[in-house]
């Protein structure tokens, strides 16, 4: 595999996340080093996080319900970076154990950009995409009495219920529900007028009133970040007996010969598995027969929904029905030739099925069960739906990606889902790490409100000027660096007349100048389509055959 030096020196948030990640996990990296950079093969001069948000898409999918780039307040693409690091040194290690001397790893805030953009570029580049809803206010809404909330169902009859006891119009309900429906893939969502009025219009304890009496979630939003918690984001419970598996010599990726079966839905677990795949791992996907509700959604890349392709490519595929005993026995024969079983299920219902870490452990003696939910067992979590945006509410994400001056909000961007697969994944990792070495398997819980302290944030957010905000020109926006700022001088003349000449012509002024800037991403498919970026993504198929843009695996190992 082909190895590149560093040209510009670590992001530091990577560097930090890295090693806390690390030490939560109990793993010395022995033997093992990581280089983590912001541009890796991506063949643009990015030396900083609003660089790397701007090139690679981010803004563009994160503003879309603004109608323009917007950068996330955060280190969000060197925060993941950090984690994608930690992946590799943990199956960096689980291949030296296995025979394999892998000696370092490399990844890259580009990198982890694009793999967080990665359902968005696949739909946007399909054959038959559809155009992007345009802007328009999304939730969250605030109530007479100035609470700011998120509400979240998944089902048609809450939401029509919920909008009724409030007193919405059929017509505002009925063309409402499409967009927040629809706001998971598409980053946005453009609700009537109207819901925002109605909302407006009602104290917060009547909001919460008919919640309560439609089943919809009604979610505060916190007002400030908060501290992410230091604890670890998983939890680690050994199970009795050990593993008698002789480990074979993987060739070249860490995981090669590491089976998983793999049960899950959306997001969170599937991206989990699709790491575990793209770091070798055998995975079989099971589904329940005809297959997955989420292969068919458009827009379809083949024959296949391209955000479902997006994150579960390359797996193996098992149908079966868990309400039957011949649905529990099949999954049981997969277990017995696998070494992680990992699921996103309800709370609940693996002990109902009689499919908890305990009956599968008596199936394999030593597997690693990987549990990954929605509030996990924090104080006050209970079992209401924990999707994505009511998360972001909850834990002060929607606060912390937001600067000062602004009303906290999620962003659209599923981020708690892609940190939530992410954690689970190292989860994994660390159980198999231990495996490996003791024989002895575990069960390993994760959630999307323990993953979002996976990204550092500060209590205050930060203040922007008009610098941290692209620079609108003729025909585009472009990201200045901020390493750029102290030696601005004469190019406060280029910057003052940008918005009259293009962006080509701005940043080879700026270059002239010495002032390294980027052109911000507004189009994933001319992203796609961009040289610069053929190092990151695989382009397969075409418009006839049906075409499907991925992003390469994250990991340079030797």
């Amino acid at each position: 595999m082909t190895v590149t030096r560093a040209t510009s020196p670590a992001p530091p948030a990577a560097t930090a996340v890295l090693l806390r990640l690390l030490r939560q996990l109990g793993c010395a990296p022995t033997g093992v080093t990581a280089d983590v950079t912001w541009a890796g093969p991506v063949r643009l001069p990015l030396v900083d996080e609003a660089g790397v948000q701007a090139a690679c898409g981010l803004m563009h999918i994160h503003g879309r319900r603004d109608g323009h780039p917007v950068p996330l307040a955060m280190d969000v693409a060197a925060s993941v970076a950090g984690i994608l690091a930690a992946h590799g040194v943990v199956a960096a290690l689980i291949a030296r154990a296995r025979g394999l001397p892998l000696t370092a790893v490399r990844t890259s805030a580009s990198q982890a950009a694009l793999l967080l953009a990665a359902q968005y570029l696949a739909a946007d580049n399909a054959a038959d995409a559809v155009p992007v809803p345009g802007p328009g206010l999304p939730p969250p809404f605030v109530s007479a009495d100035g609470v700011r909330f998120e509400i979240e169902t998944l089902d048609a009859e809450p939401w029509q219920r919920f909008w009724h006891l409030l007193g919405a119009g059929p017509e505002a309900i009925r063309h409402g529900w499409p967009p927040f429906q629809l706001r998971f893939g598409t980053a946005t969502c453009p609700l009537p007028p109207e819901l925002h009025e109605i909302a407006t219009g009602r104290p917060f304890a009547r909001v919460l009133a008919a919640g309560t009496a439609s089943g919809v979630v009604v979610m505060r939003v916190r007002e400030t970040p908060g501290l992410a918690p230091e604890s670890a984001p998983w939890r680690f419970e050994p199970l009795a007996g050990t593993s008698r598996q002789s480990y074979h010599r993987p060739r070249e990726l860490p995981l090669e010969g590491i089976v998983v079966v793999e049960s899950a839905r959306r997001v969170q677990g599937p991206l989990a598995g699709h790491l575990l795949r793209m770091l070798g791992a055998d995975v079989v996907r099971v589904e329940p027969p005809g297959g997955d509700p989420l292969r068919w959604p458009p827009p379809l890349a083949g024959d296949c929904s391209a955000r479902f392709r997006a994150i579960n490519d390359g797996k193996r595929v098992a149908e079966a029905d868990f309400t039957t005993a011949a649905g529990r026995a099949r999954l049981c024969e997969l277990v017995a030739g696998a070494d992680v079983f990992l699921h996103n299920w309800a709370p609940g219902k693996a002990q109902a099925l009689g499919l908890d870490a305990a009956d599968l452990n008596r199936v394999r003696p030593g597997l690693v069960y990987a549990a990954a939910g929605g509030w996990g067992p924090e104080p006050g979590a209970g079992p209401k739906i924990a999707t994505d945006y009511v998360v972001q509410a909850q834990s002060g994400l929607a606060a912390a990606i937001r600067p000062q001056g602004e009303p906290p909000a999620p962003t659209l961007l599923t981020l708690a889902d892609l940190l939530g697969g992410l954690v689970c994944a190292l989860g994994v990792l660390g159980a198999l790490h231990t495996r490996i070495r003791t024989g002895i398997g575990s069960r390993t819980d994760s959630s999307l409100l323990s993953a979002t302290a996976a990204l550092p944030r500060s209590p205050v957010r930060p203040v922007w000027t008009d610098l941290d905000r692209p620079l609108r020109t003729a025909d585009g926006y472009l990201m200045l660096s901020r390493v750029a700022r102290p030696a601005l001088g004469a190019g406060q003349a280029v910057l003052r007349g940008a918005r009259q000449r293009s962006t080509a012509e701005v940043l080879r002024q700026l270059a002239e100048a010495g002032l390294p800037a980027v052109p911000v991403c507004t189009d994933l498919r001319q992203l796609a389509a961009d040289w610069r970026f053929e190092q990151a993504l695989e382009i397969t198929g075409d418009a006839a055959g049906g075409r499907m843009v991925s992003v390469r695996p994250p990991w340079e190992f030797w």
